[in-house]
């Protein structure tokens, strides 16, 4: 079945043959084809899914030759589905490697590769500004790698996570690749609610994932009193890894309310991918001494470090006023298409959600429904499929490729696909 993946024979959401029709079929006995299926699943390349057997994973943690998460596009048609920051605000990087080939001296070995002490120190500045303790700090290459590595530090396969549903895709399927046991948490429009936290704790989770702001998919940000009440839940909870995840950084237009602290054992993460750039593969950890310690040393013991030329690239676009004028500039062009997508759609009557962030979240009656009338519509939009363990069913919008002019149209695009019988779901 791993060389069905890598082929491309068995693609992501093919349903596996049922476990006593294999048995049959190989002449071996269902203990035996149970089994076989149980360490596809640990090794998060296939997933249960109920009545509907089970079924290859959407991003299997295998590389394979040829494999398509959704139908492409149709010519012509606009691709909503990428999670991408829109290019068109991205900073131009050519005159700032520029200027660092000019600054780089003679090459530097090995012993001299770590955290550059400018960046931590500006990183520390930064962070101490949005009132995350950072006396401890590193690098990594990207949010998900340095989440990987907390969760590989801290915890065993079959651990619990709890993490948000609907949330981030290949944070599901890392927890799924990494032999955890992920456990829903319930997302509304001001982050993980308390309840479902409260229930996940209860339930044995050895990690708590949270996104501070612009949580992928709904758009969802920590508030205040949601985060003084999950504060009060998790205090002094010394069995309990805490990971915040803060992506959207500079792009965020609501102030960052951190849960940094709230347990002995804790991680803040905040990379720079979404507003300098995706191929910018670093990020900045802060934590307590421990997890730090674990993570730097993990590291060094693998890939080493992240390159120190990044490091300084990242530096040079944190230090350039011309940079933050222009990453502000595109947090607030996300804020105006996102807020007015979501109001044409409540025009609509359709309830959808993107509080912060470049995507929006559209509760819909049916995913396959939506997504392929939409995609012979001109729009291709990600199903929600790819994000949900137990929630309901939706489609997510990313924002970064449309211009205002166009949110109308989708909107009742969108409508026509959610309700073709009436605007309401009733027949007209």
């Amino acid at each position: 079945m791993e060389g069905g993946i890598r082929s491309g024979t068995l693609a992501p959401g093919d349903a596996l043959p049922a476990v006593r029709a294999l048995a049959t079929g190989l002449a071996v006995s269902p203990a035996t084809v149970a089994r076989a299926y149980q360490e596809l699943r640990q090794r998060g390349l296939v997933v249960t899914a109920g009545r509907h057997g089970t079924r290859v994973r959407p991003r299997p943690p295998v590389a394979a030759r040829r494999a398509g998460l959704l139908p492409p596009p149709l010519p012509g048609a606009r691709d909503l589905s990428t999670g991408q920051p829109d290019p068109r605000l991205l900073p131009p990087l050519g005159p700032h490697l520029a200027a660092l080939a000019a600054e780089i001296g003679p090459p530097t070995g090995y012993a001299a590769a770590a955290v550059v002490p400018d960046l931590a120190d500006a990183a520390r500045d930064r962070l101490a500004a949005d009132g995350v303790p950072a006396a401890e700090i590193t690098v990594s290459g990207g949010a998900l790698d340095g989440i990987e590595r907390l969760l590989a530090a801290h915890l065993r396969p079959g651990d619990a996570v709890a993490v948000e549903d609907p949330g981030w895709a290949n944070l599901l399927d890392l927890v799924a690749a990494l032999g955890l046991r992920a456990i829903g948490v319930p997302v509304d429009d001001e982050g993980p609610t308390e309840p479902g936290v409260r229930a996940a704790l209860a339930a044995g989770a050895r990690a708590l994932i949270v996104t501070s702001r612009a949580q992928n998919p709904t758009g969802a940000a920590v508030s205040a009193d949601r985060a003084e009440a999950l504060r009060a839940l998790l205090a002094g909870r010394s069995d309990l890894l805490l990971i915040e995840d803060d992506h959207a950084a500079e792009l965020a237009r609501v102030p960052l309310r951190p849960l940094a602290g709230a347990t002995p054992t804790w991680a803040f993460v905040r990379s720079v991918s979404k507003p300098y750039g995706p191929d910018l593969r670093l990020a900045v950890l802060a934590g307590d001494e421990a997890t730090v310690a674990r993570v730097a040393g993990r590291a060094r013991v693998g890939a080493g470090w992240v390159s120190t030329v990044l490091q300084r690239l990242v530096l040079a676009l944190w230090r350039d006023p011309a940079t933050a004028d222009l990453a502000h500039r595109a947090g607030e062009s996300y804020e105006r298409r996102r807020h007015g997508l979501v109001e044409a759609l409540r025009a609509h009557g359709l309830p959808a959600h993107g509080r912060t962030g470049i995507n929006v979240w559209v509760p819909v009656p049916d995913e396959t429904v939506v997504v392929t009338a939409l995609r012979d519509a001109g729009w291709s939009v990600a199903p929600g499929a790819l994000n949900r363990i137990a929630a309901g069913p939706g489609i997510r919008i990313t924002v970064s490729s449309l211009d205002e002019a166009d949110l109308a149209p989708l909107a009742a695009a969108v409508a026509r696909a959610a309700h073709p019988t009436g605007p309401f779901g009733f027949t007209a």
